[in-house]
């Protein structure tokens, strides 16, 4: 403990203590979780109107500053999702520090979109009675000409652009498909087709790398398809819970939400949850508390 010149012990002031009182009592939470787990803990908690992008890196790198190399890691993760490239920047930043230790993501209630991506990464997924995951089906928002921005779902557009195509080759007199196929820019049809075919080698990678690296084996790519799916998952917000993400094939770990540890887990999660707002995301482990704003 640093001293000062009179030789007296230097402490935090108790105003100090009190204002960042929650803090340190999340904190206690990860240490209790982690003699329960024995292993390392980091917390990544979005708020409902943030998003996992770029910005996420630096407070990422944060977290792992601490953390020993080649360890047993464990993350809690939150997150109604993001950006795709985003997401594989962070989970490849986390598999690089374990290298061949074992990658846990805990997911106390939701890892959406991009945040199902990242926790494919993961050798296992912890999931309880209030988690979910969702569908990978890319979702893209882009400006039109006024600069109003227009979110697309990318399979609903190319399944429309499909199915019209269809129509004209089976009959060339065909105006409404005409007259509907019009409307569809070769320029998107293209990025989408790119984006889709992105984000499902994405996935199998992530799997490949993760829950089932060699010797495992697996069909990642099926296992990919069923999450991008969108007959199963009719909307992008669909939840995917512990006992689906088992049938699909994934590697989830049910946790009794009875049980000590979950409890503790989700005690933690609902500090953090309060403590981000609604365009925040709280970076935390036992060394580091960050909380950002989102600057989407």
């Amino acid at each position: 403990m640093p001293l000062s010149r009179k030789g007296k012990a230097i402490s935090k002031t108790p105003a100090y203590q009190a204002l960042h009182v929650a803090r340190y009592k999340r904190q206690e939470i990860v240490r209790s979780i982690q003699e329960q787990t024995g292993r390392s803990l980091i917390c990544y908690v979005g708020g409902p109107g943030s998003s996992i992008s770029r910005d996420d890196v630096v407070p990422f790198a944060d977290l792992l500053h601490n953390i020993d190399r080649y360890q047993p890691l464990d993350l809690l993760l939150h997150t109604t999702g993001g950006d795709a490239d985003a997401a594989e920047k962070l989970i490849s930043m986390l598999r690089t520090h374990v290298g061949s230790a074992e990658l846990r993501i805990m997911v106390p209630d939701a890892a959406k979109s991009a945040g199902t991506l990242m926790a494919l990464g993961a050798d296992r997924i912890w999931m309880s009675d209030t988690s979910e995951l969702g569908p990978i089906d890319p979702q893209i928002t882009l400006r039109d000409a006024d600069g109003n921005r227009i979110l697309y779902p990318l399979q609903s557009y190319l399944a429309a652009f499909d199915h019209y195509s269809r129509l004209l080759k089976s009959d060339p007199t065909d105006e409404v498909a005409k007259a509907m196929l019009a409307k569809f820019e070769p320029t998107k049809v293209q990025l989408f087709e790119t984006t889709k075919l992105r984000v499902l080698r994405f996935a199998e990678r992530q799997l490949s790398e993760g829950m089932f690296r060699p010797p495992l084996t697996a069909n990642v790519t099926a296992i990919a398809g069923k999450l991008m799916d969108a007959v199963t998952w009719q909307s992008h917000a669909q939840m995917i819970g512990p006992a689906q993400a088992k049938t699909i094939g994934l590697t989830v770990d049910y946790q009794d939400p009875e049980s000590e540890c979950w409890k503790s887990i989700w005690q933690l999660y609902c500090y953090q949850r309060f403590e981000a707002k609604e365009k925040q995301k709280l970076f935390e482990s036992s060394f580091v508390c960050l909380t950002i704003d989102d600057a989407g």
